[in-house]
């Protein structure tokens, strides 16, 4: 590819939001038949260069070229009209419509004026089966699909528009390991075929796979463009946080026997998704979740936090049986637990809402007498959490949707520490954030369980596994398999536990790699 002509080119683009600087001067070359990473922190300005690429934002300044032509986007029609299409990490989805009716919704085949509905579903079935989804029905609703069935819809939504410059923001990250592999074929296939790919991703083991060239931008502005493989982990992260790196997980503390458990499950089951789980989770401790995605981790955290309906078996909560109808039960002093949940835009945060007030709003029963908000002891609150996880914001009273993903999820997790929770639920919380922002979450973690609470850690990365735990429980088929403790969390063990692999085959891998 040295020495092919750019397909598109953005020179010297800048875009400010008020008074905060999104992009500045930044530019970008992209090649046909070729996957093009996009790197950076959250907040680095990625997802402002590429809604300018997409056509949803306009630069204040700077031009763009397609093939050598002066282009510019009123719209994202203007810039699918052009061959751009792009797959943000929200989905665009309408849950009420149909998987056929949500991919060919731009432009639905008409035929005497009418949708014609056996040349929809020919469409979508094409684009399902180009994307690797061919098990995905047509007609099944997307409110109907798990988060990672509707992100595979979405994936066949832009590639039922033919396009020449593919844009994937974060679009691997509800995706379980089987999906990624599939969707890893069809972009390579893709290239193959000639389409530009941009791929924005915080797994370097995905870029490290994909990639054929990489920018880095920081601060708004491109930093690094090289060749893929031409530089170390180390290297790109430092180039990304403009500063040395130091290793991501804090050491974990040498723990004497635990005590009486702060939370625990006895024979805990519900329809077929839990079956019989007992396990505990004294004070001070990381206790993790591993197995492949989708064998009850998810479920068993609302479980605890009184979401699901039906359960039998225990839960307890400092030796005692309690009874947790609801989540707001779970978070009531005498519990005392937090959950933070998988999706931050649907079920952590009132995106149009301000900083203060989904910083708050988890809190106000603490903050208030006789229904009055002490102004004082908020503010107070709210600066604490703000330090404590160095939330970036342009100020408090902006819409909670204007930050950078990483400090919405910060924004979620200092909601409910405002409550002060001696039980955390986390349910994979790292997702889609910057390396930079999930080393300052780990350090939380660490931090919080050293203060005394006890965590129940659910994560899609072996890495964070291996790093954060003290233990961790192996789920399949909603059962748990096996428990990893200290020097035996590895990945080998980890893998091997998770495909339900027994005896010698899984010792073995255990060994290998510790």
């Amino acid at each position: 590819m040295d020495g092919a002509a750019p397909l598109f080119r953005m020179e010297g683009i800048s875009k400010r939001y008020g008074g905060v600087r999104a992009l500045e001067k930044a530019d970008l070359t992209v090649t046909a038949g070729s996957i093009h990473a996009i790197l950076g922190e959250n907040g680095a300005g990625k997802s402002t260069l590429i809604k300018v690429m997409a056509g949803v934002v306009a630069p204040d300044e700077g031009n763009m070229t397609l093939e050598g032509r002066d282009v510019t986007f009123a719209s994202p029609a203007a810039a699918n009209h052009a061959g751009i299409v792009c797959i943000f990490q929200e989905l665009s989805l309408i849950p009420e419509l149909s998987v056929a009716d949500n991919i060919v919704i731009s432009d639905p085949p008409k035929r005497f004026g009418m949708i014609d509905r056996k040349a929809q579903r020919r469409i979508a079935e094409e684009a399902l089966a180009r994307a690797g989804a061919s098990d995905i029905h047509p007609l099944a609703l997307v409110k109907d699909l798990p988060l990672s069935r509707r992100q595979m819809v979405e994936i066949a939504k832009a590639l039922a528009r033919k396009p020449r410059i593919l844009i994937l923001d974060e679009a691997t990250s509800a995706l379980t390991a089987a999906d990624v592999a599939k969707i890893f074929g069809v972009l390579k296939r893709l290239r193959e075929q000639g389409l530009a790919l941009l791929y924005i991703s915080h797994r370097m083991n995905e870029i490290a796979e994909l990639a054929d060239q990489c920018t880095v931008f920081r601060n708004g502005r491109n930093v690094a463009s090289y060749a893929a493989g031409s530089k170390t982990d180390n290297e790109v992260v430092e180039l990304m946080i403009g500063r040395e790196y130091s290793h991501i997980f804090p050491p974990k503390p040498a723990r004497p026997q635990a005590g009486t458990p702060v939370l625990e499950a006895r024979d805990l089951s519900w329809s077929d998704r839990l079956d019989k789980i007992s396990l505990s989770v004294a004070a001070g401790e990381v206790v993790g979740l591993g197995g492949l995605d989708g064998q009850g981790q998810r479920e068993l955290l609302l479980a605890f936090f009184g979401v699901l309906r039906g359960l039998s078996g225990q839960i307890l909560v400092d030796g005692k049986p309690v009874s947790i109808a609801s989540p707001s039960t779970a978070s009531d002093d005498r519990v005392g637990m937090a959950l933070i949940p998988e999706d931050r835009k649907t079920e952590g945060l009132m995106l149009p809402m301000t900083v203060r007030e989904n910083l708050s709003f988890a809190a106000l029963d603490r903050l208030s007498k006789a229904g009055v908000i002490d102004r004082g002891a908020e503010q107070r609150l709210i600066d604490d959490m703000v330090g404590l996880l160095a939330i970036k914001t342009a100020g408090l009273d902006i819409p909670v949707g204007a930050l950078s993903g990483g400090n919405q999820q910060k924004v979620v997790i200092a909601k409910w520490l405002m409550r002060q929770p001696r039980i955390i639920l986390l349910n994979d919380p790292t997702r889609g954030i910057d390396v930079g922002t999930k080393q300052e979450l780990y350090q939380l973690m660490r931090k919080l369980a050293d203060a005394g609470a006890a965590i129940l850690f659910y994560s899609t990365d072996y890495d964070e596994l291996i790093g954060c735990c003290d233990r961790v429980l192996v789920l399949y088929d909603g059962a748990v398999k096996r428990e990893l403790i200290g020097a035996e969390i590895t990945e080998r063990a980890l893998i091997a536990s998770a495909l339900n692999i027994h005896g010698d085959d899984a010792r073995a891998g255990q060994g290998e790699s510790a």
